[in-house]
């Protein structure tokens, strides 16, 4: 989560945190007290006021909720469908639960000595960025997971763009070239999509492909 500072503020003790009008600040913690939050800047922690800054609200930080709350709410959602949360077992720290259409993975947030977070080996300066770089590559290793939140979990798209060139290695798989429109008939599965493009039905992987909400 992240907050825009409105005003200059000057730490008088040694837990509170500095800032300046304009500065992007990390929120940590946000529920042990109502007036103060904890924040990181430039790799330094502290307590900050609540009223000197103004969150940037996110539908998908669920703040402190547990392990099986996470799994009750992404429980039978489509594949990709998200949340963060504050960690558990680590008060300032962040988990990641995905759902796999089948069941919900859930990913630990890891920080380096920098204060950036990783899941993988993609390093990033804001839990906003590591968000946005797995809507677009895969979460999963073992299969293909794109995060998808707000009205993509709503409804499923019905038509994708081919990001690259697709040729079949056997009969049941959609051939289709990069640029091509595809009508999506069945989504379900997350290592393999069902469409059709130029009068044929066939099988392909989702990653060739942009699915189109609009």
């Amino acid at each position: 989560m992240e907050a825009v500072a409105l005003y200059n503020f000057r730490a008088t003790e040694s837990d509170e945190l500095s800032f300046q009008k304009g500065d992007t600040l990390k929120i940590t913690n946000m529920e042990d007290d109502p007036n103060w939050y904890t924040a990181e800047l430039m790799n330094k922690k502290g307590f900050v006021p609540k009223n000197y800054i103004s969150v940037k609200p996110h539908k998908w930080f669920a703040g402190r909720i547990s392990r099986q709350v996470a799994e009750g709410r992404l429980r039978n959602r489509d594949c990709g469908a998200f949340l963060v949360r504050e960690s558990e077992s680590a008060p300032g720290e962040f988990s990641m639960s995905v759902s796999y259409g089948d069941h919900v993975q859930h990913f630990k947030v890891l920080k380096d000595s920098y204060g950036h977070y990783y899941v993988w080996d993609e390093v990033f300066p804001s839990l906003n960025q590591l968000v946005d770089y797995y809507r677009t590559n895969s979460i999963a290793r073992e299969r293909t997971v794109f995060l998808r939140d707000g009205e993509h979990m709503l409804r499923k798209p019905q038509h994708a763009h081919a990001l690259f060139d697709f040729n079949p290695q056997h009969n049941s798989q959609l051939c289709f070239l990069r640029g091509d429109v595809i009508d999506l008939l069945d989504c379900s599965d997350s290592q393999r999509w069902k469409g059709r493009c130029n009068g044929r039905v066939g099988y392909f992987p989702p990653e060739y492909v942009q699915p189109i909400y609009n």
